[in-house]
């Protein structure tokens, strides 16, 4: 889609698309494609003769995640806990999504914010737990149809650390917190933050929203958000860490739409199956103008440096070996051993290690492929920085 209708959009956009947009295209355009260099190298056996060349590694690129994932994946499975796991998702009215659109960092942030204190406060109650959590959060910022609908997942152990750290803490079998509870603290603190946002002149309006940027206008837009229901969704817990990891595993790195829901691209648009989950979760098709396609795809590039993964309690990076530690000593759990350093793995050992799959085995016979030689990178404007070997 971007090779093919990027450039006549981006110069239909001249002037409105902004750096942070422009990167992703150019580096999904020019992923895993002579423009950015790789290797040549051969079968031993067969002769077979394969060209690979770099990836983009871009976190927006559909095609670049499966290697960070697997990594991320690895270095999580030692820290879960034999104990069942929540999912839990934290989601805005779409009059926050819309200023979010242009708030994008701060709203984000706000949104991570208040959910970690939603969370910690109700937990920490002793009507409700009366335990110190600790979870695993995740932001997406889309629907199946690639509109913008920020929401944040959570991943919840079904317990926490007594208040003096001597006692596990366990929910009640099936349930973890009540939702209502949480749904109207997470609405007021998540309001009390944009307005600490807003007065601290944070935040910007532009457009339509242009009125909100005068003090009586942004207060009452808010006016009715104060009082209508904000959707938190606690679902059936996991049965245990395998299924944790599993579910994490899809969720972590994904990015807006995957290149498996793609049924069809012609010049007059793209098709692509969703879900409509107002429907019972019906499986359809949509067909997208190519430059809708794209703007939708790109309505959920994140802002530089922004951290889409957080961890909080006593999964926070600061003190999340001590307090695991605690965890397992009160639920009676080994200490996973400490892998031990050694001498870095060539990317293909990592590759191979960590998903199973050998990039040193040739796809035609099972023989061992060997690099023949390196492959420079070439000109942007080379008229085979296209081929793609992906």
């Amino acid at each position: 889609m971007f090779r093919r209708f990027g450039s006549a959009w981006r110069a239909a956009q001249d002037g409105h698309l902004d750096r942070g947009r422009r990167r992703v295209m150019a580096a999904i355009e020019a992923c895993r494609t002579a423009r950015l260099g790789g290797h040549s190298e051969s079968c031993g056996a067969c002769g077979l003769v394969r060209i690979a060349y770099n990836s983009c590694r871009n976190r927006h690129c559909p095609k670049c995640q499966g290697l960070a994932r697997a990594q991320w994946l690895a270095d999580r499975q030692a820290e879960l806990l034999p104990v069942p796991y929540f999912h839990v998702v934290f989601t805005v009215p779409a009059e926050i999504a819309v200023v979010a659109f242009h708030n994008k960092a701060v709203v984000y942030d706000i949104l991570f914010k208040a959910t970690n204190e939603t969370l910690r406060t109700i937990a920490a109650d002793p009507k409700h737990l009366g335990a110190e959590l600790g979870f695993i959060t995740v932001l997406h910022t889309w629907g199946q149809a690639l509109q913008h609908h920020p929401h944040l997942h959570c991943v919840v152990p079904a317990g926490g650390l007594s208040p003096d750290g001597q006692r596990w803490v366990a929910c009640r079998p099936g349930f973890f917190l009540p939702v209502k509870v949480l749904s109207r603290l997470f609405r007021r603190l998540f309001l009390e933050q944009l307005t600490a946002a807003f007065q601290a002149g944070a935040l910007a309006f532009f457009s339509d929203l242009a009125a909100l940027a005068e003090p009586a206008g942004f207060t009452r837009y808010l006016a009715p958000l104060r009082k209508a229901n904000w959707v938190v969704y606690a679902k059936r817990p996991f049965g245990g860490p395998e299924q944790v990891l599993a579910y994490l595993g899809r969720y972590t790195h994904r990015v807006a739409i995957a290149n498996s829901r793609l049924s069809g691209i012609e010049d007059g648009g793209v098709s692509f199956r969703w879900k409509d989950y107002r429907h019972h979760d019906k499986q359809k098709v949509m067909t997208l103008k190519p430059g809708e396609f794209i703007r939708r795809f790109l309505l959920h590039v994140l802002p530089d440096g922004f951290h889409r993964i957080r961890h909080y309690g006593f999964l926070a990076n600061g003190r999340r070996a001590a307090k695991l530690e605690t965890c397992r000593r009160l639920l009676a759990v080994p200490t996973p051993p400490i892998a031990v350093a050694g001498t870095p793995d060539d990317y293909r050992d990592r590759h191979h290690r960590l998903t199973g799959h050998d990039l040193r085995r040739c796809p035609c016979c099972g023989g061992t492929m060997a690099p023949l030689a390196p492959i420079p990178r070439s000109p942007a404007g080379h008229a085979n920085h296209r081929i793609d070997t992906s």
